[in-house]
């Protein structure tokens, strides 16, 4: 079973729900340095880390993107797709090579509608996800542009 970390999907999900998950699942890869996606592109698809690395970014107007989180290994890359507008909120670059399980969006949400329980567990888990991020966000982005920081060391 894999490990479960704050941003990890598969690993809190029953095993047949993970069977039917993974099931519309493909393998891809990232070089280096790939921009996986952008904020506000349509976010059509989700990934669950492989291996490698991927940071998440915000774009700062005047400034470079700033980097607010590393993903690893069984990390969730993506939860814009599970909620409308279906619009990515943050970019994503691969850190450094990446491979990764990638999901069609439409095609989870579909199972997930098919059975609620599986849907239910999908939801709680990105919910918390995302609370995850937002916090995660706030901390780095106090750090970087606060007048005293975040505070938190």
């Amino acid at each position: 079973m894999p490990a479960v970390t704050a941003t990890n999907l598969l690993g809190v999900l029953r095993p047949d729900d993970r069977e039917r998950l993974m099931s519309a699942a493909r393998d891809v890869s990232f070089p280096a340095g790939a921009r996986i996606f952008g904020e506000n592109g349509a976010a059509d698809r989700f990934w669950i880390i492989r291996t490698g690395s991927v940071t998440l970014d915000l774009q700062v107007p005047g400034r470079p993107p700033a980097v607010v989180e590393t993903l690893g290994p069984g990390d969730l890359l993506g939860w814009s797709w599970l909620f409308p507008p279906r619009t990515w909120h943050l970019g994503a670059v691969a850190l450094s090579p990446v491979r990764a399980h990638e999901f069609d969006a439409a095609a989870v949400r579909a199972l997930c509608e098919a059975d609620p329980v599986l849907g239910r567990a999908v939801a709680r888990r990105v919910a918390e996800i995302v609370g995850h991020r937002l916090q995660t966000a706030r901390v780095r982005l106090l750090d970087l542009y606060g007048p005293y920081g975040s505070g938190m060391r």
